[in-house]
């Protein structure tokens, strides 16, 4: 007894300061967040730096969302099996090295490779950062102020990324966008490998590793498919061939689920009306609301002629927005509900998207960027806590983790599908203009998402009205 006392005893002396731990599992999640939307604001640089194609910058973005996306879930499940600490720790050497090739890249593969290795170091990565967190946090009161503050710290990754990227972009050079991760990767995994301690659940699933690599291949193969309607038309074999090899890869995919004993996502979840439809909620979601970063930046810089820290300073007040959003969502679900705040906050972004959709060559900054935007963002606050909280109210105590895995990864498979079909939208439009390249065409393509968009999110908020439950569990309604 004596002997097992000393050591608790001793384990207290050396286990590290929760805020050290805390600071940690958010330095990683900030970095993973940030690096989604931080390349928007580089992106002409980029194109000019390394003749990139009008593909090729979709890709940019698409690679690193696209391989995130589809590995997450078996990042999550790694951790549980070989260790949290091990898998921050891999997870973070690869984003690390990746973000030191793109930031060297000389070609268009190149970077486009570093992109995707960064998006699967995310992906092994995020998962732990919040496991390592909790184990760390007493349940209770503490527990959840630390999770608040790892969500906030996620929202405000996504939020700077306009800003942060604005800034080195102007002083430095596009390629610092990644290879600021390069100093900031190697510290936090200086300290993890000094201060986290490890753990585990001790269990003796297996990966599925053959579902993870057909759904990120699928994914991958659908949005390259997409992306060639642009040049090639929706019935050319150069269309086809990847559309067609892509819904094999995602039927292959289904199929492997419904027959292994431990699916990377298990099928049956989706029986469940509440997981179902949140998911459809965050999967539309995601596909509109995700380019708005990405042609928001485009028109400021090629339209409009901002500089790239102008255009990072002319987001900000959209940034925010989605802050207030998600800290104003769960005040307003107990008095009203969790479905009629996810609808409201669809439709006050269908609305901002709309407005948008009016773009003009010679837009004024009030009423062409900031109040629509604004509009965009606040509704996608608005909507997104409610969603998460609906799919998270269906899930039984073992299957929180995999159903939160569930919904990051259904918004971001939506986002990347969705900057698909959108680029090839903005592109056909623009080169029906007859003017392809100049401003006034680039601006008809823009508008033209945008009004795509508004009718995405109102077909969104009528699915959600009409499929997700009118009333949810308690821990729903007071989610925070």
């Amino acid at each position: 007894m004596l002997e097992a006392a000393d050591a608790t005893r001793a384990r207290r002396r050396t286990a590290p300061p929760t805020w050290l731990v805390l600071t940690l599992a958010c330095s990683g999640q900030f970095l993973v967040v940030l690096d989604v939307s931080v390349v928007n604001v580089a992106l002409p640089s980029m194109r000019a730096g390394l003749g990139l194609s009008a593909q090729g910058l979709q890709w940019v973005v698409n690679a690193y969302t696209i391989a995130f996306a589809g590995f997450m879930l078996l990042g999550g499940r790694a951790g549980d099996l070989y260790g949290r600490k091990r898998m921050f720790l891999v997870g973070l050497g690869l984003f690390t090295l990746a973000s030191l090739g793109g930031g060297l890249a000389q070609q268009e593969w190149q970077l486009l490779v570093a992109r995707a290795v960064q998006g699967l170091g995310a992906a092994v990565l995020a998962p732990s950062t919040l496991t390592i967190l909790t184990a760390a946090v007493p349940e209770g009161a503490a527990r959840a102020r630390a999770i608040g503050t790892w969500t906030a710290v996620g929202a405000g990754g996504g939020a700077a990324g306009g800003l942060v990227g604005g800034v080195l972009v102007d002083a430095l050079s596009w390629r610092w966008v990644l290879l600021i991760n390069v100093p900031v990767g190697a510290v936090v995994l200086a300290g993890a490998v000094c201060w986290l301690a490890e753990s585990r659940n001790g269990d003796k699933r297996r990966l599925d590793l053959p579902g993870a690599v057909l759904v990120t291949a699928g994914l991958a193969t659908l949005a390259y498919g997409i992306s060639q309607t642009e040049a090639s038309g929706w019935t050319a074999a150069a269309t086809v061939v990847p559309l067609l090899a892509g819904l094999a890869l995602i039927g292959a995919f289904l199929v492997v689920e419904s027959r292994t004993a431990e699916p990377l996502m298990p099928l049956g979840l989706f029986r469940l009306r509440v997981v179902a439809s949140a998911n459809a909620g965050k999967f539309l979601s995601g596909a509109a609301m995700f380019c708005m970063w990405f042609f928001m930046t485009l028109y400021l810089q090629n339209v409009l002629g901002y500089t790239p820290l102008e255009a990072g300073l002319a987001l900000v007040p959209s940034s925010l927005a989605v802050l207030v959003g998600s800290k104003l969502a769960p005040r307003l679900m107990p008095a009203v509900g969790a479905r009629n705040v996810a609808v409201l906050g669809t439709v006050v972004a269908a609305v901002g998207f709309g407005w948008q959709s009016t773009l003009s060559v010679e837009g004024a900054y009030l009423t062409s960027i900031m109040m629509p935007g604004i509009l965009m963002m606040l509704g996608a606050g608005l909507a997104a806590t409610p969603l998460a909280a609906l799919a998270m109210s269906g899930a039984r105590p073992g299957e929180a983790g995999l159903v939160s895995g569930l919904v990051n990864t259904s918004r971001t498979m939506g986002g990347s599908l969705g900057l698909a079909v959108m680029s090839t939208i903005a592109a056909a439009r623009s080169a029906a203009s007859g003017a392809e390249g100049t401003p006034g065409a680039l601006t008809e393509g823009y508008a033209l998402v945008f009004r795509t968009s508004a009718v995405v999110l109102l077909a969104g908020a009528v699915l959600m009205l009409v499929w997700l439950p009118r009333r949810a569990s308690a821990s729903t309604t007071s989610a925070s």
